[in-house]
This record gives C-alpha cells, structure tokens and sequence, in this order.
C-alpha cells in the first residue's frame, strides 16, 4: 500500500509517516509539507491511502482531498487534524474523506483506527463518530417512500463494508461501470454524497450489522 502523509509540521509528518508503517507494513509512506508538494507527488504516482492534514501553508486539505477523490477515486483519503468542530468535519466527509482522525488521540489509539481500514471500518475518532451520530439525529429521516432496489441495497451494504467498486463489482458479477451507475442513483436517492453517509444509512437500514 503506498501512502501519503500531507503534514507541515516535520515532526508531526514524521510521527505520521512512522504510524503508517506500523499499521501497513511495506507501505513505504512519502511526505508532503505543502499542497503544491502533495499535488505534485499524486501527479507522479498512485497512492491508496493519504492522510491529510487540514490546515496547510498554501492552502486546504480538504480541497485536495476533493481534488484526489475526482481524480483517483480509489485512494483512500482520512483526514488527520486537530479540529473537531463541525465546520471542518462535514465539509471534509462532503469532499470525500472516508475517515476522520483527531492527532491528540493516543498512538495505540490511531494505530488501531488505521489497522482496521483493512477490515472496513472507516478510521474515525470517538468524538467525531458521535458528532456525526448527533447531526443525522438532528436531520429529518428520509421518508419511509424513499425505496432501493434490491440490487441498489447490495450495491449500498457492500460499499458500507468497505469494498471498493471494483470489489463490489466483483463479489456481484456485474461491470464496475454498473456498479458506479447504481451508487449514483442511490446516492442520488437518499441525498448522501460520501461513503461515511453510506455506511449510516446501510446501518439504518438494517443492510450491515455493527462489528462485521
């Protein structure tokens, strides 16, 4: 797994860099201190996990974790910060973060957040995990109208476990392009834009079980 670590502070990316490769041994993670750093490094090569700081010297992470979603939708983007306000968190996870982890948390603590993207759990902090409970229990629930075809259901549990398109695509025997078609319409249907949403609204709908 090749990583990206966008940190400006040399320590902190050092720290950054040494996690990565304690939770994915041979990652062989690489720095950036800036987005003209990072951009340039994503322009060269592909990467399947960034770890992306927020508050950059030449501008925002979450800018660029847009721009890496759009641009190579199977890196897997977490931001690493230290807001935990909801003024950074939900436009991150609306630009495509899978992931939201708080620096000040315990090493052990991150370390295993990380160790379990392999298993499909999206790496967010306790706090953060509760902040986005509190605000979908502050949104109106969609209406019991809002129906999902069967394969659409499949498609949105397989996606909620963590499986990229061309894994879903695989585990149902259609083309990734059809799989890609029937997130679109769910999606589009229960007016969600990122896979932390998913996942909430696979669990809501009974389609995942938590701890599996």
């Amino acid at each position: 797994m090749k990583a990206l670590i966008v940190e400006d502070h040399s320590e902190t990316r050092d720290w950054l860099i040494a996690l990565a490769e304690d939770a994915f041994p041979g990652a062989s993670p690489e720095g950036a201190s800036t987005l003209e750093q990072a951009r340039a490094l994503v322009a060269e090569k592909t990467f399947k996990l960034a770890l992306v700081d927020i508050s950059l010297p030449d501008g925002s992470g979450i800018d660029f974790v847009r721009e890496v979603t759009e641009q190579s939708p199977d890196t897997y983007c977490v931001m690493a910060t230290i807001h935990d306000d909801d003024a950074h968190l939900f436009p991150a996870l609306q630009a495509g973060a899978q992931g939201y982890l708080l620096k000040e948390q315990p090493r052990e603590k991150l370390l295993v957040q990380l160790k379990g993207i392999v298993q499909g759990e999206p790496p967010l902090s306790p706090g953060i995990a509760r902040r986005i409970m509190q605000h979908f229990q502050r949104e109106p629930i969609p209406a019991p109208g809002v129906a999902l075809s069967e394969r659409e259901s499949e498609v949105l549990a397989l996606t909620a476990k963590g499986l990229r398109r061309g894994e879903v695509a695989q585990t149902l025997g259609i083309s990734a392009n059809t799989v890609a078609g029937h997130l679109k319409n769910v999606y589009r249907k229960l007016n969600i834009s990122t896979r932390a949403e998913a996942a909430l609204e696979a669990s809501r709908r009974g389609l995942v079980k938590h701890g599996r």
